[in-house]
Order: structure tokens, then sequence, then C-alpha cells
């Protein structure tokens, strides 16, 4: 998960994240899914944007972050992330909730 601080530009920040690195870490090794939003809310939110990326173990995450292509996508950050990026690592548990179940 990497998550954005307030950029100085939203508009630059959006434009240059949806044009350019967006398709540098979608190209990144071994990665099953991604998602994004330029929407964070809550409470004193101190975010502005939120990116996750799901890779079935932490070695793929590894290998994938230390290609070519995780190489592009860090060296990338600086040319749009005027506040800078919090990137965190964690293992996911899934829960199990049956159909028509309240969560």
């Amino acid at each position: 998960m990497v998550l954005y601080p307030e950029p100085v530009s939203r508009e630059a920040f959006t434009e240059y994240y949806e044009s350019t690195h967006l398709p540098l870490a979608r190209a990144l090794p071994g990665m099953l899914a991604c998602r994004y939003s330029l929407a964070v809310a809550g409470q004193d939110a101190p975010y502005f944007a939120v990116f996750e990326a799901d890779f079935p173990d932490a070695e793929t995450m590894g290998a994938a972050m230390g290609s070519e292509a995780g190489a592009a996508v860090a060296n990338d950050v600086p040319n749009y992330a005027s506040g800078g990026a919090v990137v965190i690592d964690f293992p996911v548990t899934e829960l199990s909730v049956p159909v028509g179940e309240p969560a």
C-alpha cells in the first residue's frame, strides 16, 4: 500500500499519476491486482491518495520491487508526489462471510 499526503497541486499529481506512474506500476511482474483512489476521506485524514497492490506472497512482491520495473516505479515517485509517499507492506487475512449474512 502506498499512501500519499496532500500534494502541492492535486491537478498536477492526478495528471502525472494517471498518465505516467500508473502504467509503470501496472508493469510490476507477479502483481495479481491493483487499485487506487484520489479521494481519501475521513476525519483529519492525512492522505490525499492511496494505491494498493496484491501479490501472491512477500517473495513475489520483493522480486517485483527489485526488478527493473520496480526500480522505475520507485524512481518515478519524486516526479509527481510533492508531499512524498508512505509505503507499507502487510500480509492480508481474508474473512469468510456467508452470502446474505451481515459482515
